[in-house]
């Protein structure tokens, strides 16, 4: 099989003579520890028995835990970057079995090759954890893979041979290499940026007049989900009404999966919910690049919190400075600090909002249900807002950079383009 980006080939590598599974090389920002104070210590726990850790893997290994403890300010970053460079040590050691000093814009180049099309017996399908964990023991987690193929297409899921990643995921992968490459450069550990040298990059990427069109849910999906969480919330509210809360949330607040849960920049607390001086409610987040906003909280939001501490045996509203935890793990108290947990939460109740709808006979309408995202959720709560509010009102609350972001959930130029365009005559012009 090949897949095809602007013209040029791209052949996936077959599995008869398979390239082994790889094991996880980068792991937690715990278990990876401070990199500043490494002694000596192996990498034979990354290979298997019958691989050898090539040559300056070692120094490898350091310069991308110092460069990844950078970013330990963000999880959702260091999540993001540990990806890229997970891959990149993985092919660079297990493919070219070189040291990632040692390489070349030609190498650079045929990395983001492999990047298109991985070898299938690299890509899972399914998101598996890195390790698997017994008390304080970790172990390789032999379900992980270093490429995943989750699309989900009436209720199945795809091949592996059908994995191609997105022209973002691929604008990532060039991103994370060049800031990885110029903080080896200003260590003096190699002497130029090759990713940098690469001049053609729009042979790996393509252009679009059109912004790429805003994944969401329809309405009609949006009301099968909230009932379908009420539902449960109802029959089993000591599991369900965080799950009920947190589909608010993403949803009426436009809160990215990060900022649900706990990690070095803080944790999300009631007391985060704050009256001002005009009885006006705010939500209080540290959000993507470290910044801190302030999202206006509607009253319907406000009926869905109250509902949700009353069933915690809370008071109905936050006190100032109120120090419990704002989504806490299903056992104890302390708050969730894995994204993986929220997007369970959230899988869990699309997939029984699916399986309401194709019981009603909707299943055409459900269909964007079985490949939904937690994201698709800030994606609809936006789109649906900026009909009705200010966009500028609409930006702040969604921290947006600039307003052109915001311009990106305006539906209304397409719709009328097409139906300008509806009926244009082919015969008779």
């Amino acid at each position: 099989m090949s897949i095809c980006v602007l013209g040029t080939p791209f052949k996936l590598r077959k599995s008869n003579k398979p390239l082994p599974a790889p094991l996880p090389i980068l792991t937690s920002l715990k278990k990876i520890g401070d990199p500043y104070s490494y002694g000596n210590f192996s990498l034979d726990h990354c290979f298997a028995a019958a691989e050898a850790a090539p040559t300056g893997s070692i120094d490898d290994f350091k310069a991308a835990s110092k460069f990844l403890f950078t970013y330990q300010g963000s999880s959702a970053t260091f999540t993001s970057y540990r990806r890229e460079l997970e891959r990149f040590l993985q092919w660079s050691w297990r493919i070219e079995k070189r040291s990632v000093f040692t390489l070349k814009r030609e190498d650079i180049e045929r990395f983001i090759r492999f990047v298109i099309a991985p070898p299938t017996d690299w890509i899972g399908e399914k998101n598996a954890p890195r390790v698997i964990r017994k008390g304080d023991d970790e172990h390789p987690n032999p379900e992980w893979r270093p490429f995943v193929q989750t699309q989900r297409r009436k209720g199945n899921i795809d091949t592996a041979a059908s994995y191609q990643p997105s022209q973002a995921s691929i604008r990532a992968t060039f991103a994370v290499l060049s800031s990885f490459y110029d903080y080896l450069t200003e260590e003096d550990l190699v002497e130029s940026n090759p990713v940098a040298l690469i001049r053609q990059k729009s042979k790996f990427l393509k252009r679009d007049q059109d912004q790429a069109v805003v994944r969401r849910i329809t309405n009609l999906q949006w009301d099968y989900v909230i009932e379908t969480a009420e539902q449960l919330a109802d029959l089993h509210p000591k599991i369900h009404e965080r799950t009920l809360f947190v589909m608010n949330c993403l949803l009426a607040m436009y809160l990215r999966i990060s900022e649900l849960v706990a990690d070095e920049r803080s944790t999300p607390l009631m007391g985060d919910f704050r009256k001002d001086q005009d009885s006006h409610w705010w939500f209080h987040v540290t959000g993507k690049g470290n910044k801190d906003r302030t999202i206006a909280v509607s009253n319907a939001m406000m009926r869905a919190l109250r509902r949700y501490r009353l069933s915690r045996g809370l008071s109905a509203l936050p006190t100032l400075g109120e120090k419990n935890v704002l989504i806490p793990k299903a056992r104890g108290n302390g708050p969730i600090n894995s994204t993986r947990q929220i997007r369970r939460i959230v899988q869990d109740c699309f997939d029984a909002a699916y399986a309401r709808m194709k019981e009603a006979g909707l299943e055409d309408d459900a269909h964007d249900l079985r490949a939904a995202t937690v994201h698709w959720l800030r994606h609809t709560g936006i789109s649906e807002d900026v009909k009705l509010r200010p966009r500028e009102h609409v930006r702040d609350d969604a921290g947006h950079a600039s307003m052109a972001t915001t311009d990106r959930y305006i539906e209304s130029d397409r719709r009328e383009r097409h139906a300008s365009g509806r009926k244009k005559p082919i015969k008779d012009l």
